[in-house]
C-alpha cells in the first residue's frame, strides 16, 4: 500500500501570535510545487502585514527534522516526493532513518541518504506477535543458508534467541520493528 502522505504546517505569524492572536492556515505542501510557491502562499495568507515572519504552529505528516517553529528545510520538498511513492512501511523506515539513523553530509544531500537507506535497510519484522529481532534471526538464518549444512537433529539445538540478541548488540538496529544494517 503506498504512503498517504500528507504534510501540513499550520501558519501564522510571530506579530500576530505576539498580539495574542493564533490566526493562521493549515497548508497543505502536496498543493505546491516547491518552497517559492509555499512561501508566496504564506504571503497572501497573511497579506495584511508588510514583512510577516512566518511562525509554523504546528505541523502533521512532517518529521521534525525538517521543520521547526521558524524553519522549513529547503529538503522538504524533495522528501515529500520521495516518500509519497514509497509503500507505508518504507516511508515510516525512511523517516527513521533520516531522524534517527542517518548522519548528514555538510550539504545535506537526501538522494546520498536514499541510496545509503536502501543500502541499509532489511525491512519491517513486526507483523506477526512474534519479537521483531527474533524474526529477522530466522529469516537471515533462512536466507543464509547457514544451517542448511547441519543435520535436523542438530538444528533443533541452535539457540535462536541468544543469536538474534548477537545480531541486534552491533551489526542491526530495530526501531518500531524496522530492521537496519549498522554500516
Amino acid at each position: 500500500m503506498k504512503a498517504t502522505v500528507e504534510f501540513r504546517i499550520y501558519v501564522g505569524t510571530y506579530a500576530k501570535y505576539n498580539n495574542g492572536s493564533i490566526f493562521g492556515s493549515w497548508l497543505d505542501l502536496s498543493q505546491y510545487p516547491g518552497s517559492e510557491a509555499f512561501y508566496q502562499a504564506c504571503s497572501k495568507l497573511h497579506k495584511d502585514e508588510s514583512d510577516p515572519e512566518f511562525m509554523f504552529q504546528d505541523w502533521e505528516g512532517m518529521p521534525d527534522f525538517l521543520i521547526s517553529e521558524s524553519y522549513l528545510s529547503p529538503l522538504c520538498f524533495q522528501y515529500l516526493d520521495i516518500v509519497s511513492d514509497m509503500e507505508q512501511h518504507r516511508a515510516e523506515a525512511f523517516e527513521i532513518y533520516c531522524s534517527q539513523i542517518a548522519r548528514w553530509s555538510a550539504d545535506g544531500d537526501l538522494d546520498e541518504q536514499l541510496q545509503n537507506f536502501d543500502e541499509c535497510y532489511q525491512g519491517y519484522y513486526a507483523e506477526s506477535a512474534t519479537d521483531p529481532q527474533l524474526e529477522y534471526a530466522y529469516e537471515y538464518v533462512d536466507q543464509t543458508g547457514m544451517l542448511s549444512d547441519v543435520s535436523p537433529t542438530v538444528q533443533r539445538y541452535f539457540d535462536y534467541e541468544a543469536f538474534a540478541r548477537d545480531l541486534f548488540m552491533d551489526t542491526y538496529t530495530q526501531i518500531n520493528g524496522h530492521v537496519f544494517f549498522d554500516y
